[in-house]
């Protein structure tokens, strides 16, 4: 079967034969005028001969594949790292004793005894998010200012409340700046159950 690229090597191949047998032809004509000879045969070869040589040519010179592109590797997304909230977890555990404090009953201790374990525990816990964590508010502003929500504004990380109709810009009270994180650094725990927060601890005495 014929197809589109033996198609268009044969074009390629006859259209300068056709031209180099029409200068032949001319030729042979201009001298058989003036001698007065005509050589049928000649004229035939002169004529023909381009032709069969670029067919010739056309059928059996090797013609170059398209070379087939393959198709690029594209890397798969990044599977969300599910271990570094308890990681994190472990961290504020670990430097603020914050899960300790959460698992806590708090009702048989007064105020001011949980007030004064609550100090420890915040300054703990504040110093070792700001060491792995850059923290910035999503709204510039301290709470009860009035904000701007302009058009194309992204609907999770601003939250609307209360009589929301319309469309943006909307005016409103500022009621929480909100809280994006621009770097964060977790440590690996390489070779530890992630699901455990923080070790069992045993005195041997």
């Amino acid at each position: 079967m014929t197809g589109p690229r033996t198609l268009h090597a044969f074009v390629i191949a006859l259209v300068p034969a056709a031209a180099i047998g029409a200068g032949n032809w001319t030729v042979a004509q201009s001298l058989v005028a003036p001698m007065g000879v005509r050589c049928a045969p000649c004229i035939a070869w002169l004529v023909g001969a381009p032709i069969l040589l670029a067919v010739f040519l056309a059928l059996t010179l090797p013609r170059g594949e398209a070379p087939i592109s393959e198709p690029l590797a594209v890397a798969p997304p990044r599977p969300p790292d599910e271990h570094a909230a308890l990681r994190l977890l472990g961290i504020l555990q670990e430097e603020g004793r914050l899960v300790d404090f959460l698992e806590e009953d708090l009702s048989p201790y007064p105020d001011e005894q949980i007030g004064a374990a609550v100090r420890g525990i915040h300054d703990s816990c504040r110093k070792a998010l700001h060491a792995r964590v850059t923290l910035e508010p999503v709204l510039r502003g301290a709470e009860g200012d009035s904000v701007t929500v302009d058009p194309g504004f992204d609907p999770v990380a601003i939250r609307l409340t209360g009589n929301v109709s319309g469309q943006p810009p909307f005016r409103g009270v500022l009621r929480h700046p909100g809280w994006r994180v621009t770097s964060a650094t977790l440590p690996s725990r390489q070779g530890q159950d992630p699901q455990v927060i923080a070790p069992a601890e045993v005195e041997i005495g």
